[in-house]
């Protein structure tokens, strides 16, 4: 992997339609392109292609969707709702400090 991504990573579109939204990567795609779901409009049986370069990522990791992931463990979209909301709820509340 050319790009430092994790598995559960949330990360935000830069560009396109959906710019200012927040994902969580649930996989690769190709060498230059991740899987993206947000359990809204993109649920896990339909996660969305990016290029990396149209990507911010901000460093947080949802645990609970990257241990499952790493075993191999299937998703639900309500999993990735309640940790894309914790993620955004944090990450919010550490850039108003």
């Amino acid at each position: 992997m050319p790009v430092e991504i994790d598995l559960g990573q949330l990360v935000c579109s830069r560009t396109g339609r959906d710019q200012g939204r927040y994902y969580l990567v649930v996989g690769w795609h190709d060498a230059r392109r991740v899987k993206l779901v947000d359990g809204y409009q993109r649920p896990v049986n339909r996660p969305k292609v990016k290029n990396v370069a149209h990507l911010e990522r901000t460093g947080c990791v949802a645990p609970k969707i990257n241990k499952c992931l790493l075993k191999g463990e299937p998703i639900t979209n309500e999993m990735v709702r309640a940790e894309l909301g914790k993620l955004c709820h944090d990450l919010s509340r550490k850039e108003g400090d």
